[in-house]
């Protein structure tokens, strides 16, 4: 059996117009207790998340990088939870997991486990100045 390294987290699908997220914390009983919701992509609805994520006391959320899309929703995320933006290509789907809600889930389980490995992100400076340079 697999060590349980974040008891209370979160895994994010970002698509253009939605977010589907998942939270995951540990019940008085220990075991898991899990709940799956879609959010909008405004600025609203992503503060939303932020407070839904934070109901549950979420320390740890990841997502996987989808360019521009998830630049806002990380820029938002980061001044209140440790996120780990994942390369796609790191994440292994099990077949089956072709829905947006088993995605989220799947990313949850797997930083709830600690299989992630997160790309590096440079300090807000840093990606404030090259945006200026392109």
């Amino acid at each position: 059996m697999l060590e349980l390294v974040y008891s209370h987290c979160a895994g994010l699908d970002v698509h253009k117009k939605t977010v589907v997220a998942c939270r995951i914390k540990s019940g008085p009983d220990g075991q898991p207790l899990q709940e799956t919701k879609t959010f909008g992509t405004m600025t609203v609805e992503l503060l939303q998340l932020v407070d839904w994520l934070a109901e549950w006391d979420v320390s740890h959320v990841a997502m996987e990088s989808t360019g521009d899309y998830g630049k806002p929703i990380y820029n938002l995320l980061e001044s209140n939870f440790e996120v780990l933006l994942v390369n796609a290509k790191h994440v292994k789907h099990v077949p089956g997991r072709k829905t947006d809600v088993k995605a989220a889930e799947w990313l949850t389980e797997l930083l709830r486990l600690g299989l992630l490995k997160a790309s590096f992100i440079p300090p807000q400076p840093q990606r404030d100045l090259r945006d200026l340079t392109r």
